[in-house]
């Protein structure tokens, strides 16, 4: 028959000598496949097969017995290779000799103590009792800490004879680097040992085979004795002196080793109460083992050694046991009360409560620590925002700048409390008022301004971490089922996974912490999160109304009735803020609100901070609207009176700036942004809006007319005559050192006219690209003020220039004592109408100079008043003569061509009338006179008239 493998090499054995029964180790090559194919082992001539255990093809294990010889090989044989060879050889020492009554030292493990009395370990095999390596491979210890281990796997043991025994844990520690290949034979070795431990008693007769044949042929020997001599019952027989013999040699015995038994029996009670102590010191020095760890703040080690002990002695029924345990119990009882303690501490951070939240849920804590310190949690925010307003209310009382930092508009960052929202979070004021301000703006912050500022940041600070308090409690993150050695449910990943969506509810938030406490069993906290659903809304929504009240009580006082006031408010006697202020304010809360909706806290709970934002927007534009009002009334101190080519001053565009200004500065306040209603939405704020812009255009007009009437003594114009920049085109104003009363009413006028023109269709244009309601009503009734300013500051400038030229035609007509019945042939125009004539060149030429678009409308008056007065003086004559009618008829006409370009429908009514109260020329030679006369009037007075020869403009309104 062919053997497949190469026989068996033996190549080691340890220890090399020893006395009989002494326990070897052999090594080699080809040792076998198996016990079964092992079928012959001699150490110096003696079968040790009985004994042998075979470990793995390099190894078995044995004890030497009784041999012949002194020293000798090793020989394995096995069906696979047959009888093998050796290269080593074992010494066999004889043991010495010690009398019953010699004292001997002896080394005894206490690890592999075998009480044969009580068989404690019945059917074990006397070679693993209780094995170091029960893999039977090579131990690599690794170098994972132990700490961590005892947390990976909480309440186990890497030891094999525990009752909470972690095959994985002692994997591990032993074998982290072993071989695929070595794990699969230590499979097989494990097998083996099972199929040892399932044969019983026959292991334990196998193991001390020889001393039973021993016995068998000692007794046997006796029996066959008996049956030869067959006396058994006879007085004197064998039977009975062997009886007496036996009986003597045991009291014999007894005598001489009654000592030497008692001192055994002493060290063996000792050796088990050693044994008890080994065996149970992690209990009894549990106690003083867990005031060290506390007073270390090693929790966790102190949670895993109750748990562990709790399992092993929770249901003692040993006193000594007991009492140890209600000490232990005593322990943690301190234990948790000092947790509890530390949890409901404020400040702490998010990650000390939820560690003190797991300690006390793994030490099976009363009550609901979380929930408690949640509601802790949430006091401490409200004391917080209430502490925060009475330090600005004493520091505004006390010393005025205690909370007022130096902040830069353009240039202030508000610090992020999210993540996600670092990069947008800024409070730069945007481009709006970046037309409005120069490199000077830096104001003082005021202090509702700063009050809202801090308060907002210490809410941002400390709600997120509140939220995400209640988020681990709904999802059961904060408590053990939830840590990563454990198995956990789906969300393990991320405490916040339960809101990936924005759009998730706050009840479905809850919903699904729910379902994953009843996935984990825990039905208790399931119904928790229900029914602390509706507490922790009323919590959030508590903060919110506390935030708005106090931001309301600091700005918006009559907001608030008057018993919040007192508890929200104490910011009596303070001006009313800038628009500008409460717009930095505006961004500070929007910011707020956008971080707090970052935290998908439901928008439900924040419509009170969107009502608080709407009322500030509306307040702000009232505000800004006040101020631009009371920045109008002072436009007329800003009047200097250059007037440029269109007749103009500075004042109807700076007038339209501070709108525009006014408007820019509102653009970001009356921006909605996402959930943010219309500033315009409730139709009083409409009627209010609408009532400040008209009164901001009245405001304007009353000034225009302020400036009509204002004295002469009242008007600075001494640097007038200094300014040569003014492009006017003749330049005439600056001549003098000062305007009449008649020069500034044509330039009021001029203003109006062009405010009607321009002006005031650009503000409309302005107010309705910024969304105004009712700009129509604006509009209208803003022209309308405007026009009657107009037509007031127009009459009185036309009686002030008319009165005196109608007044003096009367006189200057009948001057010498003129008759028109006795009078000389005409040789020209009389005196009178040619100083008319003087008189209203002169106010051409005034109005000219201010703005010749209204050269058409004055004149035309004039010229209707001064042809309504001739009108009247001719048809007061009661005859002319012939000389008379063609006299007066030549100045009619000479009036009449002169002004023509001038002439209204009601002017030329009045020369009509006038020419009709005439009689008619008769001759031809009558008309030709006049004609004559009319030349020579027009050649004389040829340069005077040049003003009236140009091309009228569009005619203007009267």
């Amino acid at each position: 028959m062919s053997r497949s493998r190469q026989p068996p090499l033996v190549t080691g054995i340890s220890p090399n000598e020893g006395i009989p029964w002494t326990k070897v180790t052999i090594r080699g090559e080809n040792l076998g496949t198996g016990p079964t194919d092992l079928i012959g082992l001699t150490i110096c001539g003696h079968n040790c097969l009985l004994t042998a255990e075979w470990m793995s093809p390099s190894k078995i294990v044995c004890r030497v017995g009784q041999a012949k010889n002194d020293k000798g090989d090793i020989i394995v044989t096995t069906k696979s290779g047959g009888r093998g060879t050796s290269t080593v050889s074992f010494k066999l020492l004889k043991p010495e000799k010690i009398g019953i009554l010699d004292q001997s030292a002896v080394w005894v493990d206490e690890m592999n103590y075998y009480d044969m009395r009580t068989d404690r370990n019945k059917g074990i095999p006397p070679l693993s009792l209780r094995p170091s390596n029960p893999l039977g491979i090579e131990i690599e210890k690794s170098k994972f800490p132990q700490k961590d281990l005892e947390m990976l796997f909480p309440g186990m043991s890497a030891d094999f004879t525990s009752e909470n025994f972690s095959a994985s844990w002692y994997l591990i520690e032993n074998h982290s680097t072993t071989s695929f290949e070595q794990l699969k034979t230590a499979v097989t070795n494990l097998k083996r040992q099972a199929s040892k431990k399932s044969e019983g008693s026959l292991a334990y007769v196998k193991g001390g085979l020889s001393t039973f044949f021993e016995a068998q042929d000692a007794l046997s020997a006796i029996h066959q004795k008996l049956e030869a001599d067959g006396t058994e019952k006879v007085e004197g027989s064998m039977t009975q002196k062997l009886e007496n013999v036996l009986n003597r040699a045991s009291n014999t015995a007894d005598t001489l080793f009654q000592e030497v038994l008692g001192r055994k029996d002493k060290a063996d009670s000792t050796r088990n109460a050693l044994n008890v102590l080994q065996r149970f010191k992690f209990l009894f020095n549990l106690p003083l083992n867990i005031e060290r760890n506390i007073q270390k703040g090693d929790y966790d080690v102190v949670i895993n050694d109750y748990e562990k002990a709790k399992s092993l002695f929770g249901k003692t029924e040993v006193q000594v046991f007991k009492k140890y345990y209600a000490e232990v119990e005593t322990r943690i009882e301190a234990l948790r009360e000092l947790l509890l303690d530390k949890l409901l501490e404020t400040p702490s951070t998010l990650h000390d409560q939820k560690r003190y939240i797991r300690y006390l849920s793994d030490l099976h804590a009363p009550g609901d620590p979380a929930w408690q310190c949640i509601g802790a949690q949430h006091r401490w925010i409200l004391q917080l925002m209430h502490s925060c307003r009475e330090g600005y209310v004493h520091g505004l009382q006390g010393t005025p700048g205690l909370h007022s930092p130096m902040i830069d508009l353009d240039n202030d960052v508000r610090p992020s409390v999210l993540g996600h929202l670092s990069q947008t979070a800024s409070l730069t004021r945007g481009s709006s008022f970046q037309s409005i301000r120069d490199d000077t703006w830096r104001y003082k912050t005021p202090h509702r301004v700063a009050f809202v500022e801090k308060l907002t940041k210490l809410v941002l600070s400390q709600l997120p971490n509140f939220w995400k308090l209640w988020i681990s409690y709904v999802n059961g993150s904060l408590f053990s089922e939830s840590r990563p050695c454990e198995v956990t449910h789906v969300n393990q990943s991320s405490e916040m996974q339960p809101l990936a969506s924005p759009q998730r509810s706050f009840g479905l938030c809850v919903q699904e912490g729910v379902k994953t406490a009843e996935r984990s069993g825990q039905i208790e906290r399931s119904k928790n999160v229900r029914h602390r659903q509706n507490d922790f809304k009323k919590m959030i929504q508590e903060v919110m109304h506390c935030l708005v009240k106090l931001v309301r009580g600091a700005l918006l006082p009559l907001s608030i009735s008057e018993g919040g006031a007192r508890q929200h408010g104490g910011w009596e006697g303070k001006s009313e803020l800038s628009g500008q202020w409460l717009a930095h304010v505006i961004q500070t809360m929007r910011l707020t609100y956008e971080s707090l909706t970052a935290l998908e806290i439901p928008n439900d709970m924040l419509q009170t901070i969107q009502d608080l934002i709407l009322d500030l927007r509306v307040r702000c534009v009232m505000v800004t609207l006040q101020h631009t009002a009371e920045e109008i009334k002072r436009l007329a101190e800003k009047e200097d009176w250059i007037v440029d080519n269109e007749g103009l001053t500075s004042l109807p565009c700076q007038f339209e700036q501070c709108i525009v200004r006014s408007l820019q500065s509102l653009k970001g306040v009356l921006e909605c942004k996402p959930g943010e209603a219309s500033v315009f939405q409730q139709p009083k704020t409409q009627e209010e809006v609408c009532q400040l812009s008209i009164h901001i255009m009245q405001i304007f007009v009353h000034c225009l007319e302020q400036l009509s009437a204002k004295p002469d003594a009242d008007v600075d114009t001494a640097h007038l005559s200094m300014d040569v920049s003014s492009p006017d085109l003749f330049g005439s104003i600056h001549e003098d050192i000062s305007l009449t009363s008649e020069q500034r009413l044509l330039i009021v006028l001029s203003n109006c006219c062009y405010l009607e023109r321009h002006t005031f269709l650009n503000i409309a244009e302005h107010f309705e690209k910024h969304n105004f309601q009712g700009i129509e009503k604006i509009t209208q009734v803003s022209m309308a003020s405007l026009k009657e300013l107009d037509q007031r500051l127009f009459e009185n400038y036309i009686e002030l220039k008319a009165d005196p030229i109608v007044g003096s035609l009367e006189p200057g007509i009948y001057a010498g004592y003129f008759d028109w019945k006795d009078c000389l042939p005409p040789t020209g125009v009389r005196n009178y109408l040619k100083e008319a004539l003087v008189n209203i060149i002169a106010v051409h030429a005034e109005v000219f100079t201010i703005s010749k678009e209204l050269v058409p409308r004055v004149l035309s008056k004039v010229v209707e008043a001064v042809s309504e007065e001739l009108s009247r003086l001719m048809q007061c004559v009661s005859s002319f003569s012939k000389n008379g009618a063609l006299q007066a008829r030549l100045e009619i006409c000479a009036l009449r061509d002169t002004v023509a370009v001038h002439l209204t429908s009601e002017s030329k009514s009045s020369f009509k009338q006038a020419l009709e109260a005439l009689p008619q020329l008769s001759s031809g030679a009558d008309k030709k006179l006049l004609e004559e006369l009319l030349n020579k009037f027009k050649s004389s007075m040829h340069l005077q008239l040049t003003c009236f020869q140009a091309a009228a403009p569009p005619m203007m309104k009267t």
